[in-house]
């Protein structure tokens, strides 16, 4: 699948893998029953997925614990576990086009973005991790004269991992990743909407060489195989990504089973602050506009809330409309397109039904606000731009996951702080200025896991990445993401 211009004509190449992989092997879901996996580009079902449900979930932990407790891979030398990762890393990248191709078909997005971010981006954070395992040392406690104090990492042991729909595999690999790195097993359960290329890279897992049992990816609902992960007293970890209102909920199963260890990469609503020394208006109202359209929105650290200086409001939207007019919905199989469809028609109403509530609470709406493409049978709405919003307006307050800009406009830095930090999210900020030392007291005051400056895009792999306040707990990402999936152990040896 090398030419990008015979995307469409290559779908009819593919082998969807629609069985549960568990122990190394496909399989159907116990009660036999299956849901239909739709491509939200035209409506169309691509196949029927196994729908997994508690006895999956048993089955699929029982292999893990077995694979764990062998010590087939937590055992291993880290060198040669190494090998097998770097493997697992050139398998996914050799399968490129087919990922990316899955990815398009069953969450929307452009085949650009899938080829030449999405799964790149995989196959480059197995990498990541795989090199980084000859890299954290254990440590000796300061000496007290009478003995040793050793602290020495040791993998958790079960680990699930409930990942979202907007960024199928690449949020997959964020967990599975550093999780395998640490010497777990691991059992994932990937989102309904969008299981295709966690079922697919779990074959190139077995090819690459992880011991049976320790890959396993296991489809279904929220409420039943999500739940019955959530709920399992086998399981040692659980890391989600996803809404704060489920994330809420694996808080819930973790007390009402075994206490797992649970972190969380849950909603919200970012803050993209343009200060009025702002030096390069076009390129801030690109960026912004990239920040929020980009993916339909479907991103959870989109740059949602504009917050713009009074004096720089008028010219800056403007320029922000124009990139916005710009990002037009297209075919997400066609190579040139650069906004795709929502992920499926749920999500495309509860969008637009945002948008309804922002024209009702008075929000000026000034770009955009309709469904397009309707004739294609998918899901697709065009770039929104509301302006004249309030900071107490629900399209300012809830994580909308669409492509809707809301504009607020502040008087000064600290109307802008106020309003940027007025929110019960804090997954990342953004702020805009030519000056250093406000750059600096911006970025200490924001209330986020990741303030970027001059850019909407800032950090990567070696940067953690989550949140504060509902916006979870936890980091993905850098060598903090290893915390997640290593118990710390104290031994102190008396020395006579």
């Amino acid at each position: 699948m090398a030419v990008a211009e015979n995307w469409k004509e290559r779908t009819s190449e593919l082998d969807y893998r629609n069985q549960a992989f568990i122990d190394n092997e496909y399989v159907d879901a116990a009660s036999g029953e299956t849901f239909e996996c739709i491509s939200p580009i035209d409506g169309q079902v691509l196949t029927q997925i196994a729908s997994c449900d508690a006895e999956d979930i048993d089955r699929a932990v029982r292999a893990a614990r077995t694979s764990f407790e062998s010590g087939a891979w937590a055992d291993l030398p880290a060198a040669k576990r190494k090998r097998v990762l770097f493997k697992f890393a050139d398998l996914i990248a050799a399968h490129a086009d087919e990922l990316a191709l899955l990815e398009t078909l069953d969450m929307g997005k452009p085949i650009s973005s899938s080829r030449r971010e999405d799964i790149p981006g995989v196959a480059g954070t197995v990498r990541w991790f795989a090199e980084a395992i000859d890299k954290i040392y254990d440590e000796i406690s300061p000496a007290d004269g009478k003995g040793l104090g050793l602290i020495t990492r040791e993998p958790l042991g079960v680990v699930g991992a409930v990942v979202p729909w907007n960024f199928p595999l690449l949020m997959a690999a964020w967990k599975f990743a550093p999780a395998l790195a640490a010497g777990n097993s691991i059992v994932i359960k990937p989102a309904e909407q969008s299981p295709l290329t966690a079922l697919r890279v779990a074959e190139l897992a077995a090819e690459a060489g992880l011991p049976q049992g320790v890959f396993n990816v296991v489809p279904g609902f929220g409420t039943s195989a999500g739940q019955a992960l959530g709920r399992h007293m086998d399981v040692d970890a659980l890391a989600f990504t996803g809404s704060t209102e489920v994330g809420k909920l694996f808080l819930k199963y973790s007390g009402e089973s075994n206490m797992k260890i649970i972190s969380l990469e849950c909603g919200g609503k970012s803050p993209n602050i343009i200060m009025e020394d702002t030096e390069d208006l076009a390129v801030a109202a690109q960026e912004s506009a990239l920040g929020i359209f980009y993916n339909s929105g479907q991103v959870c650290v989109a740059a949602s809330r504009l917050l713009v200086h009074e004096n720089v409001r008028e010219a800056f939207l403007e320029k922000v409309a124009e990139f916005g007019t710009k990002m037009v919905p297209g075919d997400p199989l066609n190579s040139t397109t650069k906004l795709g469809s929502m992920v499926d028609e749920n999500q495309m109403n509860r969008v637009l039904s945002y948008i309804e509530k922002g024209k009702s609470e008075g929000a000026k709406l000034s770009l955009g606000g309709s469904q397009v493409r309707q004739n294609s049978g998918g899901y697709y709405i065009e770039p929104t731009i509301f302006d004249q919003v309030s900071n107490d307006m629900t399209i300012a307050r809830e994580e909308i996951f669409g492509p809707v800009l809301s504009t607020i406009t502040f008087k000064n830095p600290e109307e802008a702080l106020q309003i940027a930090n007025d929110t019960v999210y804090g997954l990342r900020a953004n702020v805009w200025t030519s000056n250093v030392n406000t750059a600096h007291k911006m970025a200490k005051a924001l209330k986020a896991g990741t303030v970027n400056v001059n850019t909407t895009d800032g950090g990567g792999i070696t940067m953690p990445f989550g949140g504060y306040k509902q916006s979870g707990f936890g980091r993905d990402s850098s060598l903090h993401a290893f915390d997640k999936y290593c118990q710390l152990k104290s031994t102190y040896i008396r020395i006579t």
